[in-house]
């Protein structure tokens, strides 16, 4: 969200972003107010305009249309997400067989899918690895969406294995630190509570995991929702404790309403579950942080 408000700044009106920027309706919609422009397809932006790729990272192909259209282009790529696609290509210039573990039609599996589409083949969790079919047993990875649910992840990889006994696996964990945590939290909160509720969007996978990873973890009953507005009273009926946790990507004036309004309904009492410190940051796109430092060279100058 930052990096597209930045942009609007630094270039004015319109941005065009290529798929959302993060998987959340505020964000989108907020962003949109100020003068982006969402769109699915390269093709879609008017030629010579500035594109931003989102942070699900895109295909080696999506770089060379752009470069077609003459589209200034902005990576806003996690460098999470960057990291499993510098893997692939690693893996894939060894001639390893590399089991994509992910949703099929995800942006991000499209992306990663997209660095070496030969070697790689999807694995849409561990009732899909009946059908996985390898060159060689000896030399085969897998590589993971970032936004999955760690448990889901380590059953696919456990089944992969009973497969292939020489998998290997990649270097470091590819699950997203945020995703993590949040899962583990959540499972935390699912101890004591008999309602969880996760703020983040229909089309977020981290958010819609933490639902099943809470329900997985003993909560009798968790929902998703957008916003505080979206919340039904119904849900309350016998509950003494709620639990209340975000996707990775959630502003905190969405979670901030949410607890507002559990307030204004009996539930003031707030204790923060705290399992992780998050001390991590990302720096703004390479091309945004140039011209940012032109100007403000031009600006010294003058």
């Amino acid at each position: 969200m930052i990096a597209v408000e930045k942009a609007l700044e630094q270039y004015g009106a319109p941005i065009y972003v290529r798929h959302e920027i993060v998987h959340n309706k505020y964000v989108v919609q907020t962003l949109e107010k100020k003068g982006a422009i969402f769109v699915e397809e390269t093709a879609e932006v008017p030629e010579g305009s500035i594109v931003m790729f989102s942070a699900h990272g895109v295909a080696p192909t999506v770089h060379a249309e752009a470069a077609e259209r003459k589209l200034a282009t902005i990576d806003a790529t996690c460098p999470l997400v960057t990291k499993v696609h510098k893997e692939a290509v690693r893996f894939a210039k060894d001639d390893f067989d590399i089991l994509l573990i992910g949703h099929e039609g995800h942006e991000e599996v499209i992306g990663t899918s997209g660095e070496a589409p030969e070697h790689i083949t999807l694995v849409d969790g561990p009732d899909d690895v009946a059908n996985v079919e390898v060159r060689d047993p000896d030399k085969v990875v897998w590589l993971s969406q970032t936004t999955l649910s760690v448990d889901e992840t380590m059953e696919t990889v456990d089944a992969l294995k009973g497969k292939f006994p020489n998998l290997l696996s990649p270097p470091s964990d590819d699950i997203c630190y945020a995703t993590q945590n949040r899962q583990t939290a959540v499972k935390k909160l699912a101890e004591d509570a008999e309602l969880v509720i996760v703020v983040g969007s229909k089309n977020s996978s981290n958010s819609i995991r933490m639902v099943e990873v809470a329900l997985d973890a003993g909560a009798p009953a968790s929902h998703l929702v957008d916003g505080a507005d979206e919340i039904d009273e119904a849900w309350l009926e016998g509950v003494t404790t709620v639990g209340l946790t975000s996707g990775a990507s959630v502003p905190d004036v969405l979670v901030d309403g949410v607890i507002e309004w559990l307030a204004e309904r009996g539930y003031g009492d707030v204790e923060t579950v705290k399992t992780a410190e998050e001390s991590i940051t990302f720096s703004l796109p390479k091309e945004l942080r140039r011209d940012l430092r032109a100007e403000a060279a031009e600006l010294s100058q003058g």
